[in-house]
């Protein structure tokens, strides 16, 4: 019997020896056929360290190395080692994936000496009629201090996404940290085309050019840049390392914009109609696709004869003991003649028969023990995952104020405000579709708006925040209890929250008739209900809502961000103020908060950027924007007009300084509107536009003087005086380059007092005998 079993055991070493033998031959074979699949045959397999695999090819006379010549690559060997460029340009190629392409970035540089700044500076890249987008894995950086970085995402982009870096002195700066001191990023969505534009937001007087004499802006992968500190901003060579070590990511694809049902239609040029292969959508609005080994299966599949079968065999790291079957792809695992078990390192692997051994018996023990095993494991696996679940749902409802809002709701009970309704995770979850990227409505700095729909059929509006920190827990409930018995028309109504998640969410009434920032700038002149009347009344609402946050809610709130893009519409057009993610609340002892800056540009309060103190006239600098935005038809930032007059808020103060103001009016607004309220209206704008925040009226100013101007053009005498001359303003306002102020207006001096004293309610009109009350 020994000697039996001594038998066995030396077959069984014979047998692993000629299973290694082979292996080693099958590995040779194995790196041999992994050498030779990325390029295409007769063709250079690479451009110095870099390996160039088809459909890309290193380009000659009529060599025919690439699939066209959107793939050419150019190797200048004039450089040791040599280096690859896209086609026959400036863009330098690091690295190649099945994918992906790494290239050499465009840095923008603005440098200044003592004050004396040089002109713009640009940077652009342009990928059109070429099979190459930008990756979402770039990021856009500015580097330097006291710099803005603007990047325009396409050729008709006039709100470009950008960031603001500020440093007053070297010990603000922090290696490592790009949050605005010295360095700042912002992930944007480019597709095939930017340019970016630096330069000084304050000409450099807050910032030492000791330590700072250059700021740079640049589009690159966000995990290869790190931000050196002082030493990067000291750096005089700081663009040409940046452009050499961090690279910018552009996905490729193959078909000339043709899905994949579409490409096949034409197997002449379908690319992946070789052996073992397969079609990806490149899931771009581009088009494209790409092709793809299927598993098991490796090579270049660009090329004949395609995809072949990987030998797992050949490769120590597979998972057989002993006997190893390659398959077409995959592979199988054994055990020889005298061995039990299924011949896996991951299984029970292989055991030398013993006949005196009831291997059977045990092997039928065994498996039945490890199956109970198994069940009760599974179990008490189950059961402890859902009592986790449970302790996760609880630790996030108290770490996201669960209790501190059930205190205050107890608070409140007997008023007429409405207890708070906590939804579950669940129940947003199935009103959202899973958070389904097609239920997006809209996306801002302090989360993501998904439209869903309650089991009730009602149709809400779902924010899901940004992670809080637990300093701004008290904040959020309290700014969510407030926003619960606020019960104005024109404010967005809340109605619960989620806090059993790992952010919180809010539930709002769905507004259904979107922004008015979509209606004013959606055709040239507007939306056909758009006139100067509603115009007026839609002010005067968004004013209403915004006077009643500063004075009339139990804790004042500061919006921080009015703009007509948070100005929502209903099905009657009646104004929303809407997006409070931003918002603060200000203790009724105090009338400012010192707050890191945050807005819109183009929208933003120069006082509090200067000196980080939120009041409510922040609110009411937002707010004659807008109004600037209603008079004028014109966006708040517009790269088209004169440096000096890109901003609407600059643009619209010079103009009425220059008596010029009707020229950028609206055509239909001139027309509808008579003199006297449109030049109240503008020096409404020009009050709320001061850039000392004390010589701007409140809100509740601003609505007073809007209601009077409702209110003037309500009266059946209002415009007959101007009737004839208004029609022959607005006449002359369609016209080109018109000076609407060199026409005599001596006769509506007076009429422009009394409107402003009617507005301010400081004077009584008498309405005509016939008129109604």
């Amino acid at each position: 019997m020994y000697l039996l079993l001594a038998l066995l055991v030396f077959t069984g070493r014979l047998e692993a020896q000629e299973l290694a033998t082979s292996g080693h031959t099958a590995n040779t074979n194995y790196t041999i056929m992994k050498a030779g699949k990325f390029t295409k045959p007769g063709c250079p397999t690479q451009c110095g360290n870099l390996t160039i695999p088809y459909p890309f090819g290193i380009n000659s006379k009529g060599s025919g190395c690439s699939r066209d010549y959107l793939f050419e690559i150019t190797c200048n060997h004039s450089t040791n080692p040599p280096k690859a460029f896209v086609q026959d340009g400036n863009i330098q190629i690091f690295d190649i994936s099945d994918s992906e392409l790494r290239v050499s970035n465009f840095v923008a540089k603005y440098c200044y000496d003592q004050g004396s700044l040089d002109s713009w500076n640009s940077a652009s890249f342009d990928l059109s009629d070429t099979p190459y987008t930008f990756s979402d894995a770039n990021v856009f950086t500015v580097v330097g201090c006291d710099d803005r970085g603007s990047i325009y995402q396409a050729r008709d982009d006039y709100l470009p996404k950008g960031c603001i870096t500020t440093c007053h002195n070297a010990e603000e700066v922090r290696e490592g940290e790009c949050l605005g001191t010295g360095c700042c990023q912002v992930s944007i969505k480019v597709l095939k085309y930017y340019d970016i534009y630096l330069d000084s937001y304050n000409n450099h007087t807050n910032s030492t050019s000791s330590f700072d004499s250059c700021g740079y802006a640049f589009l690159a992968e966000k995990n290869k840049f790190n931000f050196g500190g002082l030493s990067d901003l000291n750096d005089t060579s700081f663009k040409n390392k940046t452009k050499a070590t961090v690279p910018v990511v552009l996905d490729w694809v193959i078909g000339d914009n043709k899905t994949c049902a579409q490409a096949r239609q034409d197997s002449s040029s379908y690319a992946c109609r070789y052996n073992n292969s397969h079609c990806s959508e490149a899931g771009t609005r581009f088009g494209g696709y790409r092709c793809s080994c299927n598993k098991g299966y490796e090579g270049n599949p660009y090329l004949r004869p395609g995809c072949q079968d990987i030998n797992e065999c050949a490769d120590p790291k597979n998972d057989c003991t002993m006997t190893c079957n390659n398959t077409p792809g995959n592979y199988t695992c054994s055990c020889p003649h005298g061995y039990d078990g299924d011949g896996r390192k991951s299984g029970s692997g292989c055991v030398v028969r013993s006949s005196k051994f009831p291997m059977l018996k045990f092997f039928l023990g065994m498996t039945i023990g490890f199956t109970s095993l198994i069940v009760a494991i599974n179990g008490l696996y189950c059961s402890i995952k859902k009592r986790k679940h449970t302790q996760l749902r609880e630790k996030f409802f108290h770490q996201n104020g669960g209790l501190l809002l059930k205190q205050q709701s107890i608070l409140k009970e007997g008023s007429a405000v409405e207890s708070t309704k906590l939804f579950t995770d669940a129940e947003l979850k199935k009103a959202t579709n899973n958070y389904a990227a097609e239920r997006i409505l809209g996306q801002g700095g302090s989360g993501v708006v998904f439209k869903g729909i309650l089991p009730d059929q009602r149709v809400v509006a779902i924010k899901r925040s940004k992670v809080m920190e637990k300093s701004q827990i008290h904040q959020f409930i309290n700014e969510m209890m407030i926003l619960m018995q606020v019960n104005h028309r024109n404010v967005v109504k809340l109605l619960g929250c989620c806090l059993e998640c790992e952010v919180p969410l809010l539930v709002y009434e769905f507004v259904s008739n979107g922004s008015l920032f979509d209606h004013v700038h959606s055709i040239e002149g507007g939306m056909s209900w758009l006139s100067w009347e509603n115009r007026l009344r839609i002010a005067a609402e968004s004013s209403g809502a915004l006077a009643y946050l500063h004075s009339a809610a139990s804790m004042p709130v500061i919006h921080r961000d009015v703009k007509l893009a948070n100005i929502l519409l209903d099905d009657h057009h009646v104004a929303k103020i809407s997006d409070f993610g931003a918002s603060r609340l200000v203790p009724l002892d105090k009338n400012q908060v010192t707050t890191l800056v945050q807005g819109t540009l183009g929208y933003l309060d120069p006082e509090y950027f200067h000196t980080g103190q939120l009041t409510d006239k922040s609110d009411v600098y937002s707010f004659g924007v807008v109004l600037a935005e209603l008079l004028t038809g014109r966006k708040p930032i517009c790269m088209e007009r004169s440096p000096k007059d890109v901003h609407l808020a600059t643009y619209f103060i010079t103009s009425l300084n220059e008596n010029r103001i009707f020229q950028i009016l609206e055509p239909r607004v001139v027309k509808e509107g008579t003199i006297d309220q449109l030049e109240a209206a503008a020096q409404l704008v020009k009050r709320c536009l001061s850039l000392i925040g004390e010589e701007r009226p409140t809100m509740k100013e601003v609505t007073m003087k809007l209601e009077g101007l409702r209110n003037f053009t309500k009266h059946p005498w209002a415009n007959q005086d101007c009737y004839e001359e208004n029609e022959s303003l607005a006449s002359t306002a369609e016209a080109p380059y018109s000076d609407l102020y060199g026409i005599q207006l001596s006769s509506y001096n007076n009429t422009v007092h009394d409107l402003e004293q009617y507005s301010s309610g400081t004077a009584s009109l008498l309405l005509p005998s016939s008129s109604p009350r």
